[in-house]
């Protein structure tokens, strides 16, 4: 039996990794993971350190966590800067922390690998060395964002603080193509939809859905600019660069899909999406400039059209967006895990936690109030 905390991805076996992950989930592959190491979008420079828990038994991988030491909050999306500064206003230290998710990416999914799924033993013995890393590193705390339900039982043990977000989701509910899933919507609804899909066909757009096969070199280097552009307006600097796009790709063809959309042959936006065996994610968007209703076609219209070809059973575009109630996305919840070490504020940490559960709550109904859905369905 051992227990072994890695820094690189490439000292870990890949098909031990791989064999680990449930329904081909495409953020825990390990040419995802080693793609984020090689080209420089983690590290020490970035804050993001990875800290890979590996368990093995007879020289075989029979658990893992993905880890990572944290000395900012950037990209997590489960926001904790107010803890951070309540730390730092009393002479505590909240860097560095742990923390059991995929970097810059807010997707919900596996954050626990077990060689079997009822497993109960590597899994205690996987929290018991993630809490023991926890006292040994000095490190404030450890948190599990965007675990999968099956995996939250798992994590949750005694003395975890429970958070609650909400991201809007679309669900497959069995229909035959894009027509089939208007049909269902109030009139108003469908109508608005149709508008939004004719002004982008009506400003001379055309759209190329690709995947890892069919994206050429100028592919990525267009979507990569206009990816970056983006950042570069809005967020500052960009998580990913065009090498580790084409190396996912390369290495995971079949779970990449690409749309870009051109006006006049000359590329004007993008947003690229991965899948597993049952989940669209929608992850990154850019553009060269606002066209009407582009955004909304690009990152939406073309996602659900693609669940639908293809029989997947939810559409997860990303986080935030009360827009997308409108466009048939539902209000979901999502959840997260925190274990504070020692900490002179688990305390007022529960209690915010708490007040802010029920302001979750609250926000959930308010929405789901609002469904493009008729009656019946």
């Amino acid at each position: 039996m051992n227990i072994e905390v890695h820094s690189s991805m490439d000292a870990i076996p890949v098909a031990e990794w791989n064999a680990l992950i449930s329904g081909n989930y495409p953020f825990l592959q390990h040419a995802f993971l080693r793609a984020l190491e090689k080209f420089s979008c983690v590290g020490a420079h970035v804050g993001w350190i990875p800290r890979h828990l590996v368990y093995s038994k007879n020289n075989q991988i029979m658990g893992a966590m993905p880890l990572y030491e944290k000395h900012n909050s950037w990209g997590e999306f489960v926001f904790d800067h107010a803890w951070a500064d309540a730390y730092q206003r009393y002479g505590v230290e909240y860097y560095p922390k742990l923390v059991n998710a995929i970097p810059f990416t807010p997707a919900s999914g596996q954050r626990i690998l077990l060689n079997s799924e009822n497993d109960k033993e590597t899994a205690r013995l996987l929290v018991a060395a993630v809490n023991t890393l926890v006292n040994e590193g000095n490190y404030s705390g450890i948190h599990s964002l965007f675990p999968a339900t099956k995996d939250f039982a798992i994590l949750n043990q005694q003395q975890a603080i429970s958070r609650n977000d909400c991201q809007f989701h679309w669900y497959n509910q069995g229909y035959t193509c894009f027509e089939d899933f208007l049909g269902r919507l109030k009139s108003k609804k469908r109508k608005n939809i149709k508008q939004e899909r004719r002004k982008v066909a009506d400003a001379g757009v055309k759209i190329r859905r690709l995947d890892g096969h069919t994206a050429s070199a100028d592919d990525w280097h267009d979507f990569t600019a206009l990816y970056q552009k983006i950042y570069d307006r809005k967020y500052g600097m960009p998580a990913f660069n065009q090498a580790f796009f084409m190396e996912v790709a390369r290495a995971m063809p079949d779970q990449i899909q690409l749309v870009l959309a051109a006006r006049d042959r000359h590329c004007v936006a993008g947003a690229l999406m991965y899948c597993d065996d049952a989940t669209l994610y929608g992850r990154h968007w850019g553009a060269e400039h606002y066209i009407d209703s582009l955004h909304f076609e690009v990152c939406y219209y073309q996602g659900i059209e693609l669940c639908i070809e293809k029989g997947l059973q939810r559409f997860d575009p990303g986080a935030q967006g009360e827009h997308k109630i409108a466009r048939g996305f539902a209000p979901t919840r999502t959840q997260s895990l925190h274990w504070m070490a020692q900490s002179p504020f688990t305390r007022a940490i529960a209690q915010f936690v708490e007040r802010e559960q029920s302001g979750v709550q609250r926000y959930i109904d308010a929405v789901s109030a609002h469904s493009p859905y008729n009656r019946d369905d």
